[in-house]
């Protein structure tokens, strides 16, 4: 029996639903895209120069968030500067919560500039023009063309749901949803929150609560508790990509699925006395713009959790610190796999990992220079060692090119710190080269030279200082080659006039060798720690320049 024209043009109407709800969020993600390759720098410069404290951090992350439509790329840059050391956890949980409050205004962009304004066909022009710059033009335009796309996209799928919810008007109408009542808005709220968790996006559960409500096929009350499940559906997202995360990345997640749930439950509690209220004070705004009454709520209750939460901010991260603790060697604590699609801040991370094994590194091989106690080093290096490996794995995961500029080098950077750590390991490990330190006052004084200087490097990595020594330190590793090559002559002579056996003069040797090299890559390790960990470009690189392909030329390392 063929369908009725009733049927199918209920059909046909909820396709245009669906087509519009996909052309939002291919909006949202083009537009994320777009914004947040032109932000570029900025929003990492922004977060770490204006948070301060948990409120500043609220404040920066909601602005940051609203400017690039994303709380997710706001939540990773704070977990990577977390990881870095840059922000203290409490800080990143600030900008969090302000994250969560710049969400909302996609939902006032959706109900100002779709359902008041009606954008959708004049949308369409905006899609060609910013289609037409991302394919022409490059670098900030292009993705600022890329953004404009996705800008237009949005409000070409508004329109659509507006189309798809006229042609069901009558079809459903709020009786077709649970009542008003405490059952029925828990109902609705647990719709909400399986939508947002299906779609990952509550952006487009907003704007298709917006859609019904227009339609009048939804109260306002109604969409309000939907709205209030897609909030807490979002945690969802953040709790998933903990999975196989750090440390920093574990207690942000479960930080904000926390807020987010409490901001529910409280969001819930006032529902009803917030309609009431309007219901008795303003009658005719709840008739006449309940689009902006359902996004006014949104905001309301948002901002009101942050403003529960922000004076409990360190507690809630003492609370957060002790369900998550550090492990007792936590040199790779900071390698959080859900930054790498952000390059920047997966070198961030990683910066903090090789500074703590640099750290380490040269602690050890002072104590063989100086020939200090070194009782428990061989159980450090395997700590060391392992960590270098899952380190390793790290930086071959981080995908850069050589048209993202300082990134690109900090990578390199990385990599030969990589490098030359291993082969200081090498050298810590090989317990044999260092026993005539003890016995060759010659060598012993050799060693010495070397211990001032990598010891004040040393101590700014360990206070994440700049490396301002590593001038001296490659002044003194040039001082101790000098010096070698003089200790070989004396010894060879030594062993002309029967002052000891061959054998003995090639194990003193060997361990004038073995200081040398680990001179000279403690000075390297400490000239590509300083690049890795500085997020921006030295003054003789241009800003946007090109860097060659070809990796910097290392010093010959000595023989």
């Amino acid at each position: 029996m063929p369908a009725a024209p009733a049927d199918l043009d209920s059909i046909g109407a909820i396709v245009l639903c669906l087509g519009g709800l996909g052309f939002f969020l291919l909006g949202m993600v083009v537009l994320t895209e777009g914004l947040r390759a032109l932000a570029g720098h900025a929003l990492r410069r922004v977060l770490t120069r204006f948070t301060r404290s948990p409120l500043s951090g609220a404040v920066t992350g909601a602005m940051t968030t609203a400017v690039v439509q994303s709380s997710s790329a706001t939540t990773v840059a704070a977990v990577g500067f977390v990881g870095a050391g840059l922000l203290t956890f409490p800080q990143a949980f600030g900008i969090v919560l302000g994250a969560n409050v710049g969400t909302t205004i996609t939902g006032w962009f959706v109900a100002l500039l779709g359902f008041k304004l009606s954008l959708g066909t004049a949308a369409l022009p905006i899609v060609l023009v910013g289609v037409l710059m991302r394919l022409f033009t490059r670098g900030r335009a292009s993705s600022a063309g890329f953004a404009l796309a996705g800008f237009g996209l949005i409000f070409v799928g508004i329109s659509l749901l507006q189309e798809g919810m006229g042609g069901l008007v009558g079809v459903i109408t709020p009786e077709s949803f649970p009542p008003d009542t405490w059952t029925g808005r828990l109902f609705l709220f647990l719709f909400g929150l399986v939508f947002t968790v299906v779609t990952q996006s509550s952006s487009a559960g907003v704007a298709l609560a917006l859609a019904t409500v227009n339609a009048s096929a939804m109260t306002v009350q109604q969409a309000a508790a939907a709205v209030i499940g897609m909030n807490v559906g979002t945690t969802a997202t953040a709790v998933l990509a903990t999975i196989g995360g750090s440390v920093h990345a574990r207690r942000t997640g479960y930080a904000h699925a926390m807020f987010n749930v409490l901001t529910g439950f409280v969001a819930f509690a006032i529902l009803a006395p917030f309609m009431h209220a309007l219901e008795y004070f303003a009658p005719q705004v709840l008739a006449s713009e309940p689009e902006l009454i359902l996004v006014g709520f949104h905001t309301f209750f948002n901002v009101l959790g942050v403003m529960i939460a922000l004076p409990f901010a360190s507690q809630f991260a003492g609370l957060m610190v002790r369900l998550v603790p550090m492990k007792p060697f936590p040199f790779a604590s900071s390698l959080d796999h859900s930054l790498l699609d952000s390059p920047a801040a997966a070198l961030d991370a990683l910066g903090t990992t090789l500074a703590d094994l640099s750290a380490t590194a040269f602690e050890m091989t002072l104590s063989l220079l100086s020939t200090a106690d070194t009782r428990g080093m061989q159980a450090r290096l395997a700590h060391v060692r392992e960590a270098l490996s899952e380190t390793r794995g790290y930086v071959e995961s981080i995908r850069t090119s050589t048209d993202e500029g300082w990134t690109y080098q900090r990578h390199l950077a990385a990599m030969h710190v990589i490098d030359h750590l291993d082969r200081l390991a090498d050298r810590c490990a090989d317990s044999e080269r260092w026993p005539p330190l003890k016995h060759d006052q010659q060598l012993a004084a050799i060693a010495r030279k070397v211990v001032p200087a990598a010891d004040v490097v040393r101590e700014a990595i360990v206070h994440g200082e700049q490396l301002v020594a590593e001038e001296d330190l490659e002044a003194t590793w040039r001082s101790v080659q000098d010096e070698g090559h003089d200790y070989r002559e004396r010894a060879l002579e030594q062993v002309a006039v029967g002052g000891f056996d061959t054998g003995e003069a090639a194990v003193r040797l060997d361990a004038a060798r073995s200081v040398r090299r680990v001179a000279y890559h403690m000075w390297r390790i400490a000239h590509h720690l300083n690049r890795c960990r500085t997020d921006r470009e030295p003054p003789e690189m241009p800003e946007g320049s090109v860097v060659p392909p070809h990796v910097e030329a290392e010093p010959p390392e000595p023989t």
